[in-house]
């Protein structure tokens, strides 16, 4: 029997991707309401109780709303909001954060799928905290550009709507440093300080390039630039969506392309240095709507359901169904 599963907000920027990427599989039921009740709280709250899985594409406080409407034990929840990142009776979304984290993600009951950003941050700096190499007190800034489709429905209407003439090209926000990603990212990184976290958002749909400079002094003790990147590959040697480049590949790159994994769920992982001068710089790339929402909702899902994440499907069992 297929499991059943309803996305409650699958007309937001996450939820239609996560939408596009079920749809056609023949091992789960997507369950969807009609235009008309797509808002209703009873049709929603009915949904969700007969659901196997709940994907909360939702607000944050419209997703705790939603969780606390839950009276079937068996309905399990991915929240793709920032409701529930830090807290304790959740686990942690992101499959590669340990080598224990799949498993655990695999049983439980409740999901909270991780930030864009911190997907990234949490990727390079996690290993290097737990490794012993980076001070976990270090005093650390965090640089990233996003697709305007990072800001959901107001972002896209900005850039792809009338008045997308008048669109910023670039724009840095989050200047009160109070972004709510940062504790995500402090707990889950492993980091005793709370980090400058620096975001922005440039005139393309979709995509992340993230960087995270680091002194020799935030060390632990004198590492190359190599001597990072093959302790980051290392820890994600078995992890097929994370991808550590090695000294080749990264000493040709003269920048970063927020857009190479678009599409994809993915993601990408740099160490450049300057060994003479003590100075390292940590680069992720990834899609923010891919390894960074939607992407790793299916993947989550997957892992939940015993699934795989993207299955074949028998072209000759297509055309007896349409016969």
């Amino acid at each position: 029997m297929r499991a059943s599963v309803f996305i409650d907000g699958d007309q937001g920027t996450t939820g239609l991707q996560i939408l596009a990427r079920l749809s056609g599989r023949r091992d789960i039921a997507l369950v969807t309401l009609p235009d008309a009740l797509r808002k209703d709280p009873a049709a929603r709250a009915a949904a969700i109780n007969d659901c196997d899985v709940a994907v909360l594409c939702l607000p944050d406080e419209a997703a705790r709303q939603a969780v606390a409407g839950i009276r079937h034990p068996r309905v399990r929840v991915i929240d793709a909001s920032s409701a529930h990142r830090t807290d304790a009776a959740w686990v942690y979304g992101f499959p590669e954060m340990s080598p224990q984290q799949a498993g655990r993600i695999a049983e439980a009951r409740f999901v909270s799928n991780p930030g864009c950003y911190p997907t990234g941050a949490v990727a390079l700096l996690r290993p290097l905290v737990e490794a012993g190499v980076l001070r976990a007190d270090a005093p650390l800034s965090i640089h990233a550009i996003s697709g305007y489709s990072g800001r959901g429905r107001a972002g896209i209407d900005a850039h792809e709507g009338p008045g997308a003439a008048s669109a910023l090209p670039f724009q840095t926000y989050g200047l009160a440093l109070q972004h709510k990603h940062v504790p995500e990212i402090q707990q889950h990184a492993g980091l005793q300080g709370r980090p400058f976290f620096v975001p922005s958002y440039g005139a393309f749909r979709q995509g992340i390039a993230l960087t995270i400079p680091l002194h020799a002094s935030m060390l632990q003790r004198p590492l190359t630039a190599q001597a990072v990147r093959e302790l980051l590959m290392q820890r994600y040697r078995d992890h097929r969506h994370v991808q550590v480049l090695d000294a080749e590949r990264t000493q040709a790159m003269t920048g970063l392309d927020p857009q190479a994994l678009n599409g994809s769920n993915d993601l990408q992982l740099a160490v450049f240095g300057n060994d003479a001068t003590g100075q390292l710089l940590l680069g992720a790339v990834f899609d923010n709507l891919g390894k960074g929402a939607s992407g790793a909702a299916v993947q989550n899902l997957a892992l939940m359901l015993g699934l795989d994440e993207a299955p074949t499907i028998d072209a000759d069992e297509l055309l007896e169904e349409a016969a």
